[in-house]
């Protein structure tokens, strides 16, 4: 019997997926938890592996096309299963299967993947789809079964889409089928054409003035979320600045040690260590408003994301219960994470559960910037770039360290006054941060 196997929903609101590679081929045999495809979702890229055993015959899309949730992805030839059994698998309930570690390059997704169950598996009466005949210029369109990317892309071509002959399952239109019109109808217009005067462009004109560069699903994701938060959140910025000379004395005594175990010391435990008392002692910052139900959720543990800057957009890792680990501990993981980051090796879980964002822009460059708020979260924290100034100390003026902070809160959540003293406990953390061990 004939099955088709769907992109199945693999959680966190991820709605489609880019395919990067086939490991399968038409006419292989796999084995159930063998890995058919990998595919780049908005968080991560992750392989996709085989529900059942089987033979492969059929593979719907091509490398770098995007494919939606519930969508085809490969037909199965699946021995020894009746029409009875397959309309109780259809049937169903939504079920997880294990998935493979991924040693290659990547992100990976270890532990179970959620397969859709309704429907999931689709029998094909035959061995393959009937041709249609293209419709004849003048006849009436029909209506066409696309999916809404072939749609736009129709759209932005041209081209009437209930004229192309779709080459996909029971019919669909598929953006090859869109292209391959588009080019049929084009070079009959070539060869239809009066010839024209030959024009040699220059070498100024002969160059692109326009560059086309594909959405990655990193960027599409940053930009939703981008939209959702600065549409959702009333967002409200404090900015100040700390002198910082006593940190500074503090990570250059202990940097040396930290080197001989393989860490690089920086500022960022320490600013991640003062978040969480200061988290503490103002509970509606690390909260998260229901609107639905009228209230406030108030989180007791402190999960605090690290933007990483990466080549692919801006990714936000979380570190887990930052208040019960120690500053050697967060230097660990921060260079765990950047890594795994930058290599696109984090997964599905490093993202999860996030309570506060602390971005470090200062790192590359800039003083002050305005962050956007991570939604559903109540405020982010934005760190500059710890800069030489003159200071004023016991009525002298000295140099000192200053660090540039700037913090963006949600309005509906936070009143001013509220985002001040949550601003002036960081700022007294930072000029004494031995106190963090007596807090």
């Amino acid at each position: 019997m004939r099955y088709i196997f769907k992109f199945p929903d693999i959680g966190e609101g991820i709605s489609e997926g880019k395919i990067l590679q086939w490991y399968v081929k038409k006419g292989q045999q796999i084995n159930a938890g063998d890995s058919l495809v990998k595919m780049e979702t908005d968080k991560v890229v992750t392989d996709i592996p085989s529900p059942k055993n089987g033979t492969i015959a059929n593979l719907f899309g091509k490398e770098g096309e995007v494919v939606k949730v519930e969508a085809p992805l490969v037909e199965l030839d699946i021995e020894g299963i009746s029409p009875l059994e397959l309309q109780k698998m259809s049937e169903e309930k939504t079920r997880p299967i294990e998935s493979k570690p991924i040693d290659e390059k990547g992100f990976g997704v270890v532990g179970t993947l959620e397969v859709a169950g309704d429907s999931a598996f689709l029998p094909i009466s035959s061995e393959g789809l009937p041709v249609k005949e293209e419709t004849p210029p003048g006849a009436p369109v029909k209506k066409a079964l696309a999916t809404p990317v072939a749609r736009a892309m129709a759209r932005e071509m041209g081209v009437e889409i209930g004229s192309v002959t779709g080459t996909g399952p029971a019919g669909r239109v598929m953006k090859k089928d869109i292209r391959d019109y588009y080019e049929r109808i084009q070079s009959g217009r070539q060869q239809t054409a009066p010839p024209s005067k030959t024009i040699i462009p220059s070498s100024s004109q002969a160059e692109p003035r326009v560059l086309y560069q594909p959405l990655s699903q990193i960027r599409k994701a940053i930009a939703r979320n981008m939209i959702r938060s600065k549409q959702t959140a009333a967002h409200m910025t404090v900015i100040e600045e700390v002198e910082v000379s006593e940190l500074v004395k503090t990570r250059e005594k202990y940097k040396t040690i930290y080197n001989e175990r393989g860490l690089k010391l920086s500022y960022l435990p320490f600013i991640l260590k003062t978040v969480t008392h200061a988290l503490k002692a103002f509970p509606t910052l690390n909260a998260e408003m229901d609107m639905e139900n009228d209230r406030l959720i108030l989180k007791k543990y402190y999960n605090i994301g690290i933007a990483v800057d990466t080549d692919d957009g801006l990714v936000v890792p979380v570190i887990r219960d930052v208040d019960l680990l120690s500053i050697a501990d967060l230097t660990a993981i921060i260079k765990e994470l950047a890594q795994k980051a930058r290599e696109r090796k984090l997964t599905l879980e490093d993202f999860k559960n996030g309570t506060f964002t602390v971005t470090n822009y200062g790192s590359i460059a800039g003083t002050f910037g305005v962050p956007v708020i991570n939604y559903p979260q109540a405020a982010i924290l934005g760190v500059g770039r710890i800069m030489k100034q003159p200071v004023v100390k016991n009525d002298q003026i000295a140099v000192g360290h200053v660090l540039p902070l700037s913090m963006s809160v949600d309005h509906r959540m936070v009143d001013g006054g509220e985002a001040a003293r949550f601003m002036a406990k960081i700022i007294h953390l930072l000029e004494d941060p031995i106190s963090l061990l007596f807090v």
